[in-house]
């Protein structure tokens, strides 16, 4: 089975919008912007490294352009059975699976990101990376600092974040060292997240939260918060309150995850970071990712050999890297061109209808193998319309 990924805080770079602008899926751009009052486009194509380490710029940039390699996988028929994000991409996953519409998601995450800020500013934090120690004497390493320092994040196997006041950190630091650790890397962030001092940033958020109406989910989606799948509605209130001030359990999620049959993991969003954790702690899995337009084929091979550690075909997988599937560009009422294209090859570009005033055409020459829309039906934006055989 395959689980779409999405990754949080961290995985962001300057441009990294650059190569998505001129793919149809850079359309949520703007809708991202109209949702959150902010130049988004400027975030993704501009804003330097400085500028984007801000929570509160990172946040709202990492999140859209997760959503844009989703809508871009999807438009080429890859489906998921599953959805999983680290910290912010939990967000992302959530929107993804229908659990929140996209511009409550935009909403959520751009008073996620201000609610950081303010309390990473309010008090002081810091967090660090202890590699090559086990979980238990990471967090045995925080108790004897005795202070205010605590385990963040369970990213893999002997990868450990821990987070508190930065004296605390640093003793910490030297105690896990004197355990065995192999490396201790200082991040650089500006707060202690997913800890207590994060309090009053879950206070601030749990208010927008008590405004959104939460869905029941296409698929499970694995929280943070305690690491199993969830496919309700009513758990995700109380579990993004506790998100901010309790620590990613990365690595039990994907043990979890491999538990319940995913085979095949997708990050989605900027960087690899989390197809690095699925590599660490689940060897036998598939792990892939999708930065840009030009991994997307790359997956698709990916996806048309054979599964790892699997008999079968992917639950999730319904097309092979040779099939494409062409969406509305729009919402509205479909309208084929004139003659039957069905079992026709056609070029690049080729008009296959239309919806209210904006055209359908093909991105790709191929083999027109059926219609999934028929003249008069009422579609929305990003629906399939045909699928093709590429040539």
């Amino acid at each position: 089975m395959i689980c779409f990924t999405y990754p949080g805080q961290g995985s962001q770079k300057a441009g990294m919008g650059s190569s998505w602008v001129d793919h149809p899926s850079w359309e949520l751009v703007a809708e991202a912007s109209e949702a959150a009052g902010r130049d988004v486009a400027r975030l993704l194509l501009d804003a330097d490294d400085e500028e984007l380490r801000h929570t509160r710029n990172s946040q709202l940039a990492t999140f859209t352009v997760s959503m844009i390699a989703l809508d871009a996988v999807t438009r080429v028929g890859i489906e998921t059975a599953g959805h999983a994000g680290h910290s912010l991409g939990e967000y992302s996953a959530l929107v993804a699976a229908g659990v929140v519409d996209f511009f409550d998601g935009v909403r959520l995450v751009s008073e996620r990101g201000e609610a950081m800020q303010v309390a990473a500013e309010e008090q002081d934090g810091t967090m660090a990376a202890v590699m090559g120690l086990d979980d238990d004497l990471v967090e045995q390493a925080c108790q004897r600092a005795g202070g205010d320092v605590w385990v963040a994040n369970y990213n893999a196997p002997g990868q450990v974040v821990i987070a508190g006041a930065p004296a605390m950190v640093k003793t910490a630091s030297a105690i896990a060292k004197e355990l065995g650790a192999k490396r201790l890397m200082a991040l650089p962030v500006g707060g202690a997240f997913h800890t207590p001092f994060m309090a009053s940033a879950r206070d601030r958020l749990s208010k927008a939260l008590d405004k959104i109406e939460f869905r029941v989910p296409d698929h499970p989606v694995y929280a943070n918060v305690d690491a199993d799948a969830h496919t309700g509605a009513h758990d995700w209130l109380d579990l993004l309150r506790s998100q901010l001030t309790s620590p990613v359990r990365w690595r039990q999620s994907v043990h979890k995850m491999c538990d319940d049959g995913f085979t095949t993991f997708v990050e989605l969003g900027p960087g690899g970071v989390l197809a690095g954790t699925v590599k660490r702690t689940a060897g036998d899995c598939q792990s892939l990712r999708v930065n840009t337009p030009a991994d997307i084929d790359a997956v698709l091979e990916e996806l048309a050999g054979p599964p790892v550690a699997a008999a079968g075909p992917l639950e999730g997988e319904t097309l092979f890297a040779t099939e494409r599937l062409v969406v509305s560009p729009a919402a509205g009422v479909f309208q084929p061109s004139e003659g039957n294209l069905l079992g026709t090859e056609v070029p690049a570009g080729q008009l296959l209808g239309s919806v209210g005033d904006s055209e359908v055409r093909t991105p790709w020459a191929g083999v027109i193998m059926g219609f999934l829309a028929v003249g008069g039906e009422r579609v929305t934006a990003s629906q399939p319309i045909a699928w093709l055989r590429t040539t």
